[in-house]
């Protein structure tokens, strides 16, 4: 059963499930002069909003073969040990700890694990709204960002260039855009 939380007009507690068909896991990360963008393209989550916004978690499973920069080599090389190893370790997730609230947004703290490395990280969040869909359920919807060093998830792989730089960077910008629907 849900019921009206206190803090956010139109939010009403309960278990929200992600939707993928608008939902997207993304990341960017320093290649030579450039970014490079990529997105998950396989996942499930589930926020469970509690009365009180502090009480409410998440957790989200992210597949890492379903990697996708637009590039099929950079793919298959991003699913090896080089980087993912998406072999052994298919999974990457996120367990939400805290939820507190900073002015008009959020910041939400949990622990990601990849490639069997646990480590805390804190998103940015910027709730967007809760409405209904089409179909008359309850939605909500937010972004939230983060970055990561990828070296403290044993993600090291590298090429050195000419005058000590590296082919790629360290710093990762996790961005995530969310839409999730309530579930009955």
């Amino acid at each position: 059963m849900s019921t009206a939380t206190t803090t956010i007009p139109g939010l009403v507690s309960g278990t929200y499930a992600l939707d993928v068909a608008h939902t997207e896991i993304g990341f960017t990360v320093r290649h030579l002069m450039t970014k490079v963008r990529g997105t998950f393209e396989e996942f499930a989550g589930e926020i469970v909003v509690k009365d009180s916004l502090e009480e409410s978690t998440a957790v989200v499973t992210v597949e890492l073969g379903s990697v996708h920069t637009r590039n099929s080599q950079r793919d298959g090389h991003l699913r090896s040990g080089d980087f993912f190893d998406a072999e052994n370790s298919p999974k990457m997730t996120f367990t939400s700890s805290a939820l507190k609230a900073e002015g008009d947004d959020y910041v939400l703290a949990g622990e990601l694990t990849i490639k069997d490395v646990t480590k805390p990280i804190e998103f940015a969040v910027e709730f967007l709204g809760a409405d209904q869909n089409a179909y008359g359920q309850s939605i909500i919807g937010f972004e939230a960002s983060a970055s990561i060093s990828r070296k403290d998830w044993g993600i090291d792989f590298n090429v050195p260039l000419e005058g000590g730089k590296l082919l790629i960077g360290d710093k990762v910008d996790i961005h995530l855009d969310v839409q999730a629907a309530l579930q009955v």
